[in-house]
């Protein structure tokens, strides 16, 4: 089918404005249809543990930041190109990942601020709740309907794709879409790099770095860099608000597995009732554990960071000497991403607009 229909940028932005409107309405228990929102976060937590409906609330929170009209206006104005319309649509493929709740949102917001046309794949672990904001988003701009289509199998008409999965999808990402313009993102993690003097608030706030979805994003902090003989026992002081963690059935048993398979194999760590916290050079760490990593001087993990700048998503730290391989974020701010920090680093608006050229 040949999609013809363009729509001005202003009422792009203006439509998706009143998403956010629809949604900051939700969260402030006024929606029209309250009762509809909360079926569908009540669905998605029914399909998918892990989405719980504290965790759906803080992802549509950080969307309703996003599409305020300011924050929109100010993010595109950085592309020049999208001031006129687009007169020739592009089709985009994305297959989203389902780790956390509508993270493949903003892959959505790109595609069709853009002006091209969305073909999705959802992920089944989050199936539900994009199709209810996009159906919003048609309620509030019919015009969307034409744009925005989710499918069970990307086709071989597309002119870009954008996927995100584990390193081993990855590979066949990069191989079934060979001639095709791509994204493909990889497994990353967040990192966070101690150096002792960091405050009560900073140790408290990491624990959002840590446990907000509980430590399924590629933003969550899952590895400490910390100095040689690190004092956990502040940390473990400052985290303790968080032990409620514990309650939620899945992290409880991922907790007791994890545990239970380290005594059992002699490993040495250290637990709280709600997290385990290892020495282990990897950077990803299974759920309910913390990785760590002991340090002798700046000059030296600058290196070996950097060497790792493939795998790293986002950098906690204060310490103005670190040479981060990725963006700096404040202390609890890892799982509030700008409009403008772009996964894996890779500019998708920058992407989609040079297809065009």
């Amino acid at each position: 089918m040949l999609y013809n229909h363009t729509m001005h940028p202003d009422k792009s932005i203006n439509s998706f404005h009143l998403l956010g409107e629809e949604i900051r309405n939700f969260l402030d228990g006024k929606a029209s249809q309250q009762a509809e929102w909360e079926k569908v976060l009540q669905l998605a937590e029914q399909e998918n543990g892990w989405f719980t409906p504290e965790s759906i609330i803080r992802a549509l929170k950080g969307i309703s930041l996003w599409l305020e009209k300011g924050a929109l206006t100010k993010w595109l104005a950085e592309y020049p190109q999208l001031k006129t319309e687009n007169k020739k649509p592009l089709t985009v493929g994305v297959v989203m990942a389902g780790n956390i709740p509508l993270v493949g949102f903003h892959d959505f917001l790109c595609v069709l601020l853009s002006g091209n046309i969305l073909h999705a794949k959802l992920s089944h672990s989050d199936a539900r709740l994009l199709p209810f904001l996009a159906n919003k988003l048609i309620e509030i701009e019919p015009a969307w309907k034409e744009k925005i289509q989710f499918v069970e199998k990307l086709n071989g008409t597309l002119n870009a794709v954008i996927a995100t999965g584990s390193n081993n999808t990855a590979r066949h990402f990069e191989y079934y879409f060979r001639n095709v313009p791509h994204i493909i993102r990889r497994n990353r993690n967040g990192i966070a790099v101690l150096t002792g003097s960091e405050t009560d608030t900073e140790l408290n706030a990491l624990g959002v770095d840590i446990f907000s979805y509980f430590g399924l994003g590629c933003r969550n902090v899952s590895k400490l860099y910390v100095p040689n003989n690190y004092d956990f026992s502040n940390f473990f002081k400052n985290i303790e608000p968080y032990k409620t963690v514990i309650n939620h059935n899945k992290y409880h048993s991922n907790y007791v597995y994890n545990r239970t398979i380290y005594l059992m194999d002699g490993k040495k760590f250290t637990d709280n009732g709600f997290l385990a916290v290892i020495n282990n050079p990897a950077l990803s760490s299974p759920i309910a554990v913390l990785n760590f990593e002991e340090y002798e001087n700046m000059e030296k993990l600058n290196k070996d960071l950097n060497g790792m700048k493939e795998q790293i998503q986002c950098v906690v730290c204060k310490d103005q000497k670190l040479d981060a391989p990725a963006k700096v974020i404040p202390f609890g701010e890892t799982q509030s991403p700008s409009l403008s920090d772009y996964a894996d680093g890779v500019d998708v608006m920058l992407f989609l607009l040079e297809q065009h050229d």
